[in-house]
């Protein structure tokens, strides 16, 4: 009888030792996935933390360019803008400038060549270029387009209502 006891005692061990390591195992597996979960959240907040300190370190050192480079070109802008309405007085303009008529926008300038001395030869659509590029814009394109097929007509709209 002492026998059976001490074999169900051995074989009780053998199955608690047996349950022991299989939890054992689990709890290991589950710790080094925390783990490794934890680390790698751990180093992405690092990495955030590095970029967001290096993305304030380029700003600083380059918001003094970057400013300076927009009051560049919005000071090109203004001067580009200011030539338009200056350039028909500029020597070297090759229409008389009480003929030259302001628009701006697609167009700066309309020449309504021979006006002022009373006789109209023509009228020129006229762009003022100032940039380095001197493209123009689609619309200023379109314009041009237009007049060049000679889409182009007068039309007088009155506002008078006959009674």
């Amino acid at each position: 009888m002492i026998e059976w006891a001490l074999l169900l005692l051995v074989i009780g061990t053998i199955l608690l030792a047996w349950r022991y390591l299989a939890l054992r195992m689990t709890l290991d597996r589950r710790a080094a996935c925390l783990f490794e979960e934890w680390r790698s959240q751990k180093m992405e907040d690092e990495v955030r933390e590095r970029a967001e300190l290096l993305h304030r370190e380029w700003t600083l050192r380059e918001e003094a360019r970057v400013r300076r480079d927009a009051i560049e070109m919005s000071g090109a802008v203004i001067r580009g803008k200011v030539t338009e309405h200056l350039i028909p007085y500029f020597p070297g303009f090759s229409y008389d400038p009480r003929d030259a008529r302001f628009l701006g926008t697609p167009v700066d300038l309309i020449v309504f060549e021979g006006l002022s001395a009373g006789s109209l030869e023509r009228i020129t659509f006229l762009e003022v270029k100032t940039g380095k590029t001197g493209a123009l814009s689609q619309r200023e394109r379109q314009v041009r387009e237009c007049v060049e097929r000679g889409l182009v007509r007068y039309e007088v709209h009155s506002l008078r209502r006959d009674s």
